[in-house]
């Protein structure tokens, strides 16, 4: 049999071994009360158990090893740190360990203690030769009330994850929830591709300097286009003439300095995602809506949302053009539903989520769920090949636990962490 020692974590924890009967290699009988709380910091592997062994009662913390020799090998017994185990805990007992005050290390052996089918099903979930996801065969068979409630699971903790940048970003903006928002807006509007000179240009150009224009839309653009270093050159259009002259002024009156150029990407993308097009679209939603953290906190109807991004009244240049004095036959340049999806999902649901986690406020972070059963479930090859395994997969609020799930548990053959994997094991 290949053990480890998470799977020896497992069964202490969940008290999955032959309790009949229990006691320890010197004779003593064992009763367990509690299996105390597992420790994911240094020292032992669980704190506060309370056990009788023999006819004392203790309470303390426990130790967990495939071989009780590993004790040595792990250099536990000169660390003040393991002081206070009260048991070791161990699938084999291959040596006695003594502590320096000379007293036998309490001792449990499970080796004769697991059960066959157990092994059986752990070792098939671990180290099976599946090629998605370990529990591929199984998983079909897990209760929905399983799978939604370690679904939700993972996606608190993708959450979580995700707004320790949002958290980074408002100490640097000194609590500034607007600015912050903004910034992050202004990288999803870059999609991935242009993300970090959207970012960096929104850096180099507060939000509160826009505000000062909003009523006036030519300005706007010119701030954002002059930051974004596209305004650098000489232009046969009148348009780019009229925003280089307007930024010009501007530029000199906030002490503005624009980002390289080189540092946006046009090559193999479609004209319609060309960054020209992106910050022509960002410059119309500053001009149409000011302070949208504040909104986002007030507006509770997904359409409403959506109407944010929807009929931005992008300049009529761009009507004609993808670039600056490069005319192209007519066409729409408004944000297309699938790119307002993204916008929402990756930065509304998140700062509505990172704003209660920060303020304690139960309310926001269930509006952050709520929003994300109301957006459409991102196509991908993860996503899909759940859906072949029978999982449904109806929202974003589906995909990105599923997203989660799949990165950081089944990549990985965290099983015995996993609520679906655990569900697995203790099937009859």
């Amino acid at each position: 049999m290949f053990f480890t020692e998470d799977f020896i974590h497992y069964i202490w924890k969940f008290r999955l071994f032959d309790r009949d009967n229990l006691q320890t290699t010197g004779g003593e009988s064992i009763e367990v009360f509690s299996a105390g709380l597992p420790n994911t910091d240094s020292g032992p592997d669980f704190h506060n158990a309370r056990l009788r062994i023999g006819d004392t009662t203790w309470a303390g913390n426990v130790e967990l090893h495939i071989n009780s020799s590993d004790w040595h090998k792990h250099k536990h017994t000169n660390d003040n740190a393991y002081k206070n185990v009260i048991l070791h805990v161990v699938y084999r007992d291959d040596e006695p360990i003594t502590l320096p005050d000379g007293r036998r290390l309490a001792t449990l052996e499970l080796k004769d203690r697991i059960s066959p089918d157990l092994y059986n099903r752990y070792h098939n979930l671990v180290f099976g030769n599946q090629q998605f996801i370990p529990c591929e065969g199984t998983v079909r068979h897990v209760d929905d009330i399983t799978l939604r409630n370690w679904l939700t699971r993972v996606l608190v903790e993708r959450l979580e994850k995700r707004s320790t940048a949002v958290m980074a970003s408002l100490e640097k903006n000194r609590g500034d929830w607007e600015e912050t928002f903004y910034q992050f807006l202004a990288a999803q509007f870059g999609f991935k591709t242009n993300a970090l000179p959207f970012e960096l240009m929104a850096k180099s150009l507060p939000q509160l300097t826009l505000a000062k224009h909003k009523n006036n839309p030519l300005q706007i653009e010119a701030l954002i286009f002059g930051q974004a270093g596209f305004l650098e050159e000489e232009f046969k259009d009148d348009y780019p003439k009229i925003l280089k002259e307007e930024y010009a002024f501007l530029r000199k009156k906030y002490n503005l300095g624009p980002i390289e150029k080189h540092l946006w990407k046009f090559m193999r993308m479609r004209p319609q995602n060309f960054p020209t097009i992106r910050l022509a679209q960002f410059a119309a939603l500053i001009v149409k809506s000011n302070h949208l953290f504040s909104k986002m906190i007030e507006i509770k109807d997904v359409a409403y949302l959506r109407k944010l991004f929807t009929d931005l009244g992008v300049n009529p240049y761009w009507e004609t053009h993808y670039r600056f004095d490069a005319e192209s036959k007519p066409s729409s340049k408004s944000l297309g539903e699938s790119s307002i999806d993204i916008l929402l999902l990756n930065t509304f649901v998140l700062f509505l989520f990172s704003y209660g986690k920060r303020n304690q406020q139960e309310y926001f972070i269930n509006r952050s769920l709520k929003l994300l059963e109301k957006l459409p479930a991102e196509e991908n090859n993860i996503v899909t090949n759940f859906g072949l395994l029978g999982i449904k997969v109806n929202t974003a609020f589906d995909s990105q636990a599923l997203l989660e799930l799949k990165n950081n548990y089944c990549s990985y053959k965290k099983c015995l962490q996993c609520g679906v994997g655990n569900k697995i094991l203790k099937m009859v």
